[in-house]
């Protein structure tokens, strides 16, 4: 008998992380939630050498940069687990660095410092449009197949990001991309270990993703790099002790803000479209994934769980790192079954013990990762059932969201081109509709709002969505309104 269980004649007394967690009435256990946090911080856990690598270019100290990645990420999905007991973590997000570090400390000149403070500026933001409702309506505004689509394009971009990342496809200078060589031992490991995983996700075997990074890391060992080398390295310590703080610790200027408002906005502006629309983004797939979504699309606790990345962004920026945000690499752990704020618990732990046990993290190859990415993915890609392709109106705006996520490497772009379609097809539609005649490709169907879906269109918009789309279109036009104000790169 465990001691969590009640003696006979007794009432059993919920422990601390029953009560604060709630694992039984979200089905889940204690061993299940640390299960599915080592998964989901296994899958990112690459952030630590890729972020500090990125905003060094924009001329920041890496070795500062790699604790404030570990402390910023485990700080940000502690604020999430306790906040609104989501299965989220949180990272630097990836887009973002390059963003800060390519466009707006080497593009325009901005010294770090100052990036570092339109970082905290648009993370003060953030929170404004959260604990005002803003952010809520946004998530309210987005339909249930655009919700659906999201889920759907998600699993698309990681997918494809697991396949780039494991060679098996590569770029192409006429096609884009092609077949990798199939005969490179590390892309014949990666395809191999694609499909263990598979089976292994299949037979429904606990810890599936995880197993299989194990063993793939583990058959490294003996699998040649192409580089002289073997793909899994043994580092000769274990541990290490984290680097100071002290480089980047409430390093944050506001002197380019105060000179150049003109030039400053804009970026702030962007900072603020692509953190917003990729965290929801990212909150619709992970809970939809995890069957938190009700039938009506709600996500539980959305204020909670936007405020909580609102106070990360700004977190970020006082410890001096790019904004953080919601990780689609989430979704690794809710397919080992992570429900609860502990899974977000556990990948904080691990993140803060990383910065003791970085050798033994970077000797994880990324063709062991790569696999779980493919096939989370693939899991994520089933909500794409939901969308009613018969009906073209419905169908445009949800396959363009989830076709140009992965194309275009950006969630947020996804998103706003399929809230400009939507808008389009509705006006469309619209004009001129009294006239025409019902569809002759079969009954009508219902829409997302249950009501008959007429002459093929798509779910009704509201006033606040096309506002959503308005400023999607200001946003595709920056670099045409960067040259009409005469800062154009």
């Amino acid at each position: 008998m465990s001691p969590s269980e009640p003696t006979p004649g007794q009432t059993a007394k919920p422990g601390f992380l029953e009560r604060r967690f709630q694992l039984g009435r979200n089905g889940t256990t204690v061993s299940r939630e640390i299960m599915a946090g080592l998964t989901t911080f296994a899958a990112m856990a690459y952030i630590l050498v890729v972020n500090p690598s990125i905003l060094q270019s924009g001329g920041m100290p890496q070795g500062a940069l790699v604790t404030a990645t570990a402390v910023g990420a485990a700080v940000a999905t502690l604020l999430m687990a306790f906040m609104a007991n989501l299965p989220l973590a949180l990272a630097p997000g990836m887009g973002i660095n390059a963003f800060f570090a390519y466009t707006v400390c080497l593009g325009m000149g901005v010294p770090w410092q100052d990036a570092l403070g339109l970082v905290l500026v648009n993370g003060v933001l953030f929170l404004l449009l959260s604990v005002t409702g803003v952010r809520a309506k946004i998530v309210a505004a987005l339909p249930h197949s655009l919700k659906a689509a999201v889920c759907a394009g998600i699993g698309l971009f990681i997918a494809f990001i697991g396949l780039k990342n494991g060679g098996l496809v590569v770029t192409h200078p006429v096609t884009l991309v092609t077949l990798g060589d199939l005969s490179s031992p590390p892309v014949a490991l990666f395809a191999g270990g694609l499909l263990l995983t598979c089976v292994l996700v299949a037979r429904g075997t606990p810890a599936a993703i995880l197993i299989s990074m194990a063993v793939i890391t583990l058959a490294g060992l003996w699998v040649p790099d192409g580089k002289g080398g073997v793909l899994t390295t043994l580092p000769h310590n274990a541990f290490s002790l984290p680097a100071s703080l002290n480089d980047t610790f409430l390093k944050l200027r506001f002197h380019f803000l105060i000179n150049d408002p003109f030039k400053a906005l804009p970026v702030i502006l962007t900072l603020l479209l692509v953190d917003m629309f990729d965290n929801i983004g990212t909150l619709i797939g992970v809970t939809k994934r995890a069957g938190l979504m009700d039938q009506d699309g709600n996500i539980p606790k959305l204020p909670q769980a936007l405020a909580a990345d609102s106070l990360a962004a700004i977190a970020s920026a006082l410890l001096g790192t790019s904004t953080v945000v919601s990780y689609i690499e989430s979704a690794t752990g809710v397919q080992a079954g992570g429900r609860t704020g502990l899974t977000g618990v556990t990948v904080a732990v691990c993140f803060l013990l990383a910065l003791f046990l970085t050798p033994v993290i970077l000797m994880i190859p990324a063709v062991a990762v790569a696999p779980a990415l493919v096939v989370v993915g693939i899991l994520m890609f089933e909500s794409v059932a939901e969308i009613d392709v018969r009906r073209f109106g419905n169908a445009v705006p949800a396959v363009l969201t989830l076709m140009i996520m992965p194309v275009t490497f950006s969630i947020s772009t996804g998103i706003g081109m399929g809230l400009i379609a939507l808008v389009v097809m509705q006006v469309g539609l619209r004009i001129g509709r009294s006239q025409s005649a019902a569809p002759a490709d079969g009954p009508p169907q219902n829409d997302d709002t249950g009501s008959p879906a007429g002459s093929g269109s798509p779910t009704k918009v509201t006033p606040f969505t096309c506002a959503l789309a308005m400023i999607f279109v200001l946003h595709f036009l920056e670099k045409w309104i960067f040259q009409l104000f005469g800062h154009g790169s």
